[in-house]
């Protein structure tokens, strides 16, 4: 976030902080994304009062493949009890994407020189920087996939697991940036990093090939909106419906606390599914009044490294669910990030927010869109409140979540697991508008305006 805060008082644009903070975050956040993930953006651009959505998602390899995958190799991961099982190794690499949205983001909407715009990433990755506890916490539950190999050495340095306030390090990392800066997104595609992500899947067994680095583009996506108390939220049609959900929510105004409680919760049972995973969060609003929201994930990361590089590749695949039937090679994987803005009736932007946690994306969005929109709460209480999310009939409730709604939600037939702890399950929102900026304590986020 410090990093999006220097570039945007070099007079960079939203795209600018945005792409530098989305590298920085592949420095700093590498517990939760990296640059061989992939993601979304929403740029709102105030002069035209446009919103555009970018699909910098990860697509599925295999084009022009001779041979069949090696098979993935199974972990089981949980959060707070929730166990999920995951796959990695190299049949798990999807095409990533992070690289290309970058330089799609910066080509559009840039200011800055593009080296400019990097420069911070590469001078963190060459220090390193201090892990966060709540990252320390979710690294301690992916050691499965995060330790083999070369993981070992960044994870576990002398064999001892990294805890909150170590320094986190991936030797090799500032040399990928600085290809990155002197040689543009390309390099990760058509030249020398793209060639040793090929020749790393092969070894493993993988069937990521050439062809598809070389074939792969950013797509502009169609944007959805619904009404929230009398303003419009725009976003991409997620996986998990977060659009649809907003819109089959009544008039929630005049509804008491609990009876909007039992609303949400029917609302989140409709739709959606229930799915661990990892991403990060980034919301940026320039002087302008310009808008760029990035949601990013490395999946869970795949165990497979990049020598001399420090890049840890993507577990895309291993998630099955975001393969949908009739998926070929070169097709986009679905997902449920959903960088979202909100508008007044008459186009001024309010509000640019989005957040990192799966299928408890939308129910994070909800939760602080409500906070925001019909309580009026300002962004930092809005985030900071207790969240619940629903799981069929049982409706998961963070510490201080009001009892009066929790016994409404159980009087209208759900069951309450009480967790003892705000927590990284709950997703990760981070928001910026008129009502202030902040970011989500449950992953360490932080929000800034410039003085």
């Amino acid at each position: 976030m410090e990093v999006g805060l220097r570039v945007l008082d070099a007079g960079g644009s939203a795209a600018d902080a945005a792409v530098a903070a989305m590298l920085a975050s592949c420095v700093a956040e590498s517990v939760l994304t990296g640059i061989a993930g992939g993601g979304f953006a929403t740029y709102y651009e105030a002069a035209t009062r446009t919103t555009t959505c970018l699909d910098f998602f990860c697509s599925v390899p295999g084009l022009g493949a001779t041979r069949a995958g090696a098979p993935m190799v199974p972990i089981a991961v949980a959060f707070g009890g929730v166990p999920q099982r995951y796959e990695i190794g190299a049949s798990s690499v999807g095409v990533p994407g992070v690289p290309a949205g970058c330089g799609a983001l910066h080509q559009r909407w840039g200011r800055l020189p593009w080296q400019r715009v990097v420069a911070p990433a590469a001078s963190l990755a060459r220090s390193g920087t201090l892990l966060p506890q709540p990252h320390a916490g979710t690294l301690a539950s992916l050691q499965q996939a995060m330790l083999p190999g070369f993981g070992a050495q960044v994870y576990a340095p002398g064999g001892r697991l990294l805890q909150g306030g170590d320094l986190l390090y991936h030797p090799g990392l500032d040399t990928a940036l600085g290809i990155l800066a002197d040689e543009g997104p390309a390099a990760f595609y058509t030249g020398r990093v793209g060639r040793q992500i090929v020749s790393a899947i092969n070894a493993g067994g993988g069937i990521l090939t050439s062809t598809d680095l070389s074939e792969y583009r950013v797509l502009v996506l169609p944007v959805a909106s619904a009404e929230l108390g009398g303003l419009t939220v725009s976003a991409r049609p997620d996986l998990n419906d977060f659009i649809v959900t907003l819109g089959a929510l009544p008039d929630l105004a005049d509804l008491p606390r609990p009876a909007r409680a039992v609303a949400l919760a029917d609302a989140l049972r409709s739709y959606g599914s229930q799915r661990l995973g990892d991403t990060t969060n980034i919301s940026v609003v320039d002087a302008d009044g310009n808008a760029c929201v990035v949601t990013l994930t490395l999946g869970i990361g795949s165990g497979v490294w990049l020598d001399g590089l420090g890049i840890h590749l993507n577990s895309m695949l291993g998630e099955g669910e975001l393969i949908r039937p009739g998926t070929a090679p070169g097709d986009r994987m679905a997902s449920c990030m959903c960088p979202t803005v909100v508008t007044a009736p008459d186009g001024p932007l309010l509000l640019a927010i989005g957040s990192a946690g799966a299928t408890r994306i939308r129910t994070a969005l909800l939760h602080a869109l409500i906070n925001t929109v019909i309580d009026g709460t300002g962004t930092h209480e809005a985030i900071h409140r207790p969240r619940f999310h629903v799981v069929s009939d049982l409706v998961h409730a963070e510490p201080g979540y009001p009892e009066d709604e929790l016994d409404a939600l159980q009087e209208a037939g759900y069951k309450i697991q009480r967790w003892d702890r705000l927590d990284h399950y709950f997703g990760g929102v981070s928001a910026v508008g008129v009502a202030g900026a902040a970011g989500d304590p449950r992953r360490g986020g932080i929000g800034r305006l410039l003085a």
